[in-house]
């Protein structure tokens, strides 16, 4: 696999403080690391080694657009907060009025 020639985006110390902002992702990227450094020394073959890093990568995928999702709905809801033109939707406290027996 070919590393890009452009080389990282980021300086060590701005993705660390990127990973602070995200621990779910800090957390996915250091069971990469140790599946791919063997840290455990449990992976053998090639094949255990691919199974574990598909699985952690789609982990990793949901992390991330779970966060995503949580930080869009946070961002959408401050927007909608500070527009006049919209009303917030509250559920109905009342079902309607009641019929009299008669």
């Amino acid at each position: 696999m070919a590393i890009d020639s452009k080389g990282p985006k980021l300086t060590p110390s701005e993705l660390t403080e990127r990973l602070r902002q995200h621990p779910e992702l800090q957390f996915r990227i250091e069971e990469y690391l140790d599946v791919v450094d063997n840290s455990n020394g449990d992976v053998a073959k090639a094949d255990e080694a691919e199974h574990r890093l598909v699985e952690l990568m789609r982990q990793m995928g949901q992390a991330a657009l779970q966060s995503w999702a949580e930080r869009k709905k946070i961002k959408v809801e401050a927007e909608s907060d500070g527009r006049s033109d919209l009303a917030r939707r509250e559920k109905k406290g009342s079902t309607g009025t009641r019929r009299s027996g008669k």
